[in-house]
């Protein structure tokens, strides 16, 4: 087999010419047995099953191939070949991303999916490739929920002056900050600690992953907010991507959307089941929430968003039917 070495960074893969085979290296933050997890073997068996063992799919979980953030630099620049990841990060190298995280823009679970899996998703995974990536398919985090170590939340007055972890995103930031959350951007890698030394009161993530991260150590109470749609993304390097050929590309498309769905299934099963499990880890559970009082007080950041998006786009969304 004819292999090529490239050498990036401290960081050596090995990877083929589109002749050879080829095992790749997938990255994601959870652990094997998250959503992301599920996700990664539902397409790497696929993949082997449709180019008959020629790509194969090497499993890195639990940021061991670097941060979110870094992973996706590292397909840029092509130490990395697949990332499964929120789309926290992408915001940062895609702009129009963060278009979905936009706080209540989408109904519910089927309402996203119609929007994401239809014209105006692809529009946006058309946008990668000029930005230096591959985006393969959409898959999904869930709806967001707020936790913290202080008290229960059921209006944005008792979430103020609350220190919450976020993404790196400024869509998030800028709704935490209008309802006088004091957001604190970190890496998920420091998450758990800084919530365990205190150094953030909570942080705001879907039931799945404030299950499979342990968030119950270090968290008391959970409200179930749903604040925000949370997608997550399969992405590709191109430095892999471009030594395939037409039907290997096909592969790899179809490859991520079975393991899109499986991601999507695990994740809406842990936000059904899941509540429940957190409650018996010792969590106090938040569930009338004042939807209407949270709405009315990002007022302020749903105009800044019209601004920096166009109130067309968000609108077009909003108002999608299937």
């Amino acid at each position: 087999m004819f292999m090529r070495t490239i050498l990036a960074g401290a960081m050596a893969l090995g990877l083929t010419s589109a002749a050879g085979a080829a095992e790749l290296k997938l990255g994601y933050s959870l652990a094997p047995t998250s959503h992301y997890g599920v996700s990664a073997t539902a397409m790497g068996e696929e993949l082997a099953r449709l180019t008959n063992g020629k790509w194969t799919i090497k499993q890195f979980p639990a940021n061991a191939l670097g941060g979110e953030r870094e992973m996706v630099e590292g397909l840029q620049i092509g130490t990395v070949d697949l990332v499964v990841t929120s789309t926290g990060p992408v915001g940062n190298f895609v702009p129009d991303t963060l278009l979905t995280d936009i706080p209540f823009l989408f109904r519910d679970y089927k309402h996203a999916h119609a929007v994401l899996d239809g014209p105006i998703g692809q529009r946006i995974l058309d946008q990668f490739p000029k930005n230096g990536l591959i985006a393969l398919a959409w898959g999904e985090n869930g709806f967001r929920n707020l936790t913290n170590s202080k008290r229960p939340i059921r209006t944005p007055d008792d979430a103020r002056g609350l220190k919450v972890r976020t993404m790196e995103n400024q869509v998030h930031m800028q709704a935490f900050r209008t309802i006088g959350v004091l957001p604190t951007p970190m890496a998920f890698p420091e998450l758990f600690t800084a919530l365990q030394q205190g150094t953030v009161d909570g942080q705001e993530n879907p039931i799945g992953v404030i299950l499979s991260a342990k968030f119950p150590q270090v968290q008391k109470y959970l409200s179930l907010t749903q604040h925000v749609y949370s997608p997550a993304l399969i992405l590709m390097s191109p430095s892999v991507w471009n030594k395939l050929d037409a039907k290997e590309k096909e592969a790899f498309q179809q490859a991520a959307k079975v393991g899109a769905a499986a991601m999507r299934k695990k994740a809406f099963e842990d936000a059904q089941n899941g509540v429940e499990e957190l409650r018996k880890q010792g969590m106090e559970v938040v569930t009338d929430l004042d939807r209407k009082a949270f709405e009315e007080a990002l007022k302020p950041a749903f105009a800044e968003y019209a601004k920096r998006f166009g109130q067309a786009k968000i609108d077009e969304i909003r108002n999608y039917q299937y």
